[in-house]
């Protein structure tokens, strides 16, 4: 699917490996060696892969799938798998697992923050090069982040049990520093990159954890796309690029019409209302997800994530046909219907399944939905998208 108007893409994806019956075991450092493409993360019991920037949803699907068949193969005679989720859902978080005890910086992380950073996630990176447009995406997607999670909440669960929250990843990661503001251009985010630096409460320029932020070859100087971070692992190839193209969709509609989209000019809050609002917004997502009853930055008044998302689909759906993208977004409305991974788990929880049983049943579907996808692209490619 080639257009010349989309905007390049590509995604940063965190899974964990394990065994069959739900058991999350790590390999991230024998497998990042052995494989190319894979790198780990400071814990061993997940790894990452990305794919490249490429503006076509088709060619992402390819660039998704190929990573982990092969990673499957590696997995296979060891006797593990990829599960799905995005805490340590069967156990585990009273160790950490370094998988490479040399490094400094993994020691810092450990030695700061704990298990509470051993999360799988998906970032999504969206290509953007002027500086005007890159930092109003990046205040819309800041003000829309709680939707985006709510749509891709998959952590319900930590060492056995219910949390009680949709998405306790989000919850336990330590959002670093603490409060982000509304960014008002590229010169307002230098100035205050600098001064957490300087202060120390950033380690390092990677350093800012937050929903979604600016990234580049030489930051803060040098930037050329927005990484979202907020979602949950969307283990599910054709649901993260229903979610991409969703957030896609809407940062079209802000390039092409900035005062209505952009909530610096369309809000009637303050910079720093609106800052407050999302990350309140954020945390609400995180405990009910569809279900959250959240403030829309428009006006500060009060939605149901389930309706905001429902209202900014058909919103979008002239747009979407016009650009050939209406087959990426059904999977959406599966999830408004059916609820996100988290909430099904938790149906599945109240019928007394235990919590290792389900996960051990979504990895197995996982692989077979992967398998199935990988058929059509053989055949038609065109099927595989919907």
């Amino acid at each position: 699917m080639s257009n010349p108007h989309l905007l390049l893409k590509g995604f940063e994806v965190e899974m964990y490996t394990g065994r069959a019956d739900g058991t999350v075991v790590g390999c991230a450092a024998e497998a990042a060696r052995e494989l190319a493409g894979f790198v780990t993360e400071p814990d061993q019991r997940n790894l990452e892969y990305t794919t490249p920037p490429d503006a076509s949803y088709g060619r992402q699907l390819e660039l998704l799938l190929e990573p982990r068949q092969r990673l499957r193969r590696w997995l296979r005679p060891r006797g593990l798998t990829l599960l799905p989720g995005s805490t340590l859902a069967t156990g585990g978080s009273d160790r950490f697992e370094r998988s490479d005890p040399t490094n400094a910086y993994h020691a810092h992380i450990e030695h700061t923050y704990g298990t509470r950073v051993v999360t799988a996630s998906v970032h999504i990176n969206f290509g953007l090069t002027a500086m005007d447009p890159l930092f109003a995406g990046l205040r819309l997607l800041r003000c829309e982040g709680a939707l985006l999670l709510a749509l891709s909440a998959s952590s319900p669960f930590l060492d056995g049990q219910a949390t009680g929250a949709h998405s306790q990843r989000w919850l336990q990661f330590p959002l670093t520093p603490p409060q982000v503001p509304i960014f008002l251009n590229h010169s307002h985010y230098v100035r205050w990159m600098e001064e957490q630096l300087a202060t120390g409460s950033m380690h390092n320029v990677r350093h800012l954890w937050t929903s979604v932020r600016p990234n580049g070859d030489d930051r803060p100087h040098d930037l050329n796309r927005i990484e979202l971070r907020i979602c949950d692992l969307i283990a599910d190839p054709l649901e993260l690029l229903a979610v991409t193209a969703f957030a896609e969709l809407r940062l079209l509609q802000l390039l092409a019409e900035p005062g209505r989209f952009d909530p610096l000019l369309a809000s009637d809050l303050s910079p720093e209302e609106l800052a407050d609002l999302a990350d309140a917004n954020d945390r609400a997502a995180a405990r009910s997800s569809l279900e959250a009853k959240l403030r829309h930055w428009k006006t500060g008044a009060p939605i149901l994530a389930r309706d905001w998302i429902a209202a900014e689909l058909e919103s979008l759906a002239p747009l979407a046909k016009s650009l050939g993208l209406e087959n990426l977004l059904p999977p959406l409305e599966m999830l408004l219907t059916r609820g996100n991974t988290a909430m099904r788990w938790l149906a599945l929880l109240r019928t007394g399944q235990p919590v290792a049983e389900i996960v051990a049943a979504e990895a197995a579907a996982l692989e077979a939905r992967e398998t199935a996808l990988e058929a059509c692209l053989a055949t038609d490619p065109a099927l595989a998208l919907g």
